[in-house]
């Protein structure tokens, strides 16, 4: 029994002594050929890493690189008017607002505005009158905040008439536009560093 406590006494005055005479000591770093860490968290190391700071959640090739898709849509503009008007109706303001606000989603794309005109009436006058529809429509565009110089007008005036196909005169006094847009998205993927909502 005695010397059990002996014993004790003894090592802890040598482990004692030791914590108070030594200083602390940094872990050293290893020496290693690579940089194991992933700073990106996208379980490929920073050292084969040749796309730092890919989006969380995003499916990576071997080299960390993000799969990208390219997504599209289309928009498009459709507006009758009136014989010798120029006057948008109310029911075609929705039209121009969707697509002013498809143009603020896809900002990289212009639209061009086709002005058309009917048959009836001198050819120039015509023009002139599908010119002016066009350039209403930019017009309004431009009001819901699209950048005047994304806008291209064209008048067709009664060019655009198909005389082996003829449509109703009605339909032939439009203005008319289509826009393809095109975003880039990347393939998304669970991985060990996702997080789920709480």
């Amino acid at each position: 029994m005695n010397k059990l406590i002996l014993a004790s006494v003894i090592s802890f005055t040598i482990v004692g002594c030791a914590n108070d005479t030594e200083e602390y000591i940094d872990t050293p770093l290893p020496d290693q050929q690579a940089d194991l860490r992933d700073f990106d968290r996208d379980g490929v190391i920073n050292a084969r890493d040749k796309c730092p700071g890919t989006p969380s959640s995003a499916r990576v090739s071997n080299d960390g690189c993000e799969e990208r898709i390219e997504v599209s849509q289309e928009q498009n503009l459709k507006i009758l008017f009136e014989h010798n008007s120029t006057d948008v109706h109310p029911v075609f303001r929705g039209q121009i607002e969707g697509m002013a606000e498809f143009l603020k989603q896809y900002p990289e794309t212009s639209i061009e505005i086709k002005g058309f005109a009917s048959n009836p009436g001198d050819r120039q006058y015509n023009l002139n009158l599908s010119r002016n529809r066009a350039l209403l429509v930019q017009d309004k565009l431009i009001g819901f905040g699209v950048d005047p110089s994304r806008v291209v007008i064209i008048g067709h005036g009664e060019d655009d008439t198909d005389d082996d196909n003829p449509i109703d005169e009605a339909l032939e006094r439009r203005v008319e536009a289509k826009v393809v847009g095109f975003k880039g998205d990347f393939v998304k993927e669970w991985t060990i560093f996702t997080t789920l909502p709480k």
